[in-house]
């Protein structure tokens, strides 16, 4: 049973109360935390709630880089302006839950739930996002794969709040493509996040639900680099290139068997989407 709930209006009150009570469960949107206390999977005695801090749910533009705070919904990810600054990250969030789910739950959660199939996750360490993450003396950033450590295991402290994501702002081609059993309101099956970046020559591939935790598949994003050209932005199209990106792809992946999928059935999804997303980036620029 929940003996407490505290609502903090402020970032600066809710650290001091997690600094004070280091125990207190997090609850943001709750799409993930209520499932598990409905299954008695959690008995949380004492709740932090952050819907009241209008901070988190804030955006910034700060030069080339966008920060997000952590409260922001899918909702607001889909929609205009973020959609068009962020429009994988915004393709991701299309493809989470419901309308009811997509406006209740947050980045945030996403990140600190930390699933393997965690739809935001592939696209934000394709995108060499950072997750900002503060408790009342200090803050800290770090990359997508280093934050998750393993299947719903991350590096947050007792003391700790995610309080935001920092996102690099360049010209880019961006591309999410997800596989479940049905075509919505599916967990993943397989996912891969793809982005080319026009400013910094660089590439950036994710992978989700293909292993314990988002995945780089770096051996493919170095080969596609090499390959582009870059002054005329012309990616490879030609049958041989785009066969090596996906099996590039695809051999990045550590799949297992479940109730979902088989490994080899994932693998197979990967090279498709792999091969998908490097031919929708192609034709964004046509």
């Amino acid at each position: 049973m929940v003996m407490s709930i505290n609502r903090p209006t402020s970032l600066e009150e809710a650290l001091q109360i997690l600094a004070d009570n280091p125990e207190m469960e997090i609850l943001g949107g709750g799409t993930d935390f209520m499932v598990e206390v409905n299954y008695g999977h959690r008995r949380p005695v004492s709740i932090l709630s952050l819907s009241r801090i209008a901070e988190l749910r804030d955006f910034e533009v700060s030069g080339s880089e966008l920060y997000l705070g952590s409260g922001i919904t899918f909702s607001k990810l889909v929609a205009p302006p973020l959609a068009e600054l962020v429009p994988g990250l915004a393709q991701a969030a299309r493809t989470v839950g419901s309308p009811q789910i997509r406006n209740a739950g947050t980045i945030g959660g996403n990140l600190a739930t930390a699933s393997p199939a965690g739809d935001t996750l592939p696209i934000l360490l394709a995108l060499d996002a950072r997750v900002e993450i503060s408790s009342l003396n200090s803050v800290r950033s770090l990359r997508i794969n280093e934050f998750i450590t393993g299947p719903k295991q991350t590096v947050l402290q007792p003391q700790e709040l995610i309080t935001g994501i920092r996102v690099p702002l360049h010209d880019s081609s961006q591309e999410f493509l997800k596989v479940g059993t049905r075509n919505a309101m599916v967990i993943s099956v397989a996912t891969v996040a793809l982005v080319i970046d026009w400013d910094s020559y660089r590439v950036g591939c994710g992978l989700g639900s293909v292993g314990p935790g988002p995945m780089e598949a770096l051996e493919a994003e170095r080969w596609l680099a090499a390959k582009i050209d870059w002054g005329n932005r012309r990616i490879p199209l030609e049958e041989s290139a785009l066969r090596s990106f996906s099996e590039l792809v695809a051999r990045a992946a550590r799949p297992i068997d479940d109730h979902r999928s088989t490994a080899e059935y994932r693998r197979h999804a990967v090279a498709v989407c792999a091969r998908r997303a490097l031919e929708r980036a192609s034709h964004a620029y046509e």
